[in-house]
């Protein structure tokens, strides 16, 4: 799957949940806490896959949990059975749930997640 696969699919779902759903993606953490600060009274959840990020960023959690918008980690991955390293998630700490190694299905989980809880 490409990544463009996976914007179509969650496109899908927007459309079937009747749910807007506003997408981003970059390598720079600093556009990523951008991002995360402009959904601010714009959004009524955040699904966020930080990659890398999740195991360095403290900037990104701050801005997740200054914005106080219901956020789901997501994962592809196992990371719970990688390196010792990736143990360590900062952004959970601002997350209500996290969903780890159910592929990209795991966003489709973390929308359907949020749109249960509201």
């Amino acid at each position: 799957n490409t990544f463009q696969d996976l914007l179509s699919m969650l496109n899908a779902a927007a459309q079937e949940l009747q749910i807007q759903i506003e997408q981003f993606q970059s390598n720079h953490e600093g556009d990523l806490v951008d991002a995360i600060q402009k959904a601010y009274g714009d959004a009524d959840g955040i699904v966020i896959n930080p990659g890398a990020y999740t195991h360095t960023s403290i900037a990104i959690l701050d801005a997740v949990k200054s914005v106080n918008i219901t956020t789901v980690e997501v994962h592809i991955s196992k990371v719970e059975e990688r390196e010792e390293f990736r143990q360590i998630s900062y952004i959970r700490l601002a997350c209500v749930k996290t969903i780890t190694g159910h592929g990209t299905d795991g966003y489709l989980e973390a929308i359907d997640y949020l749109c249960e809880g509201k």
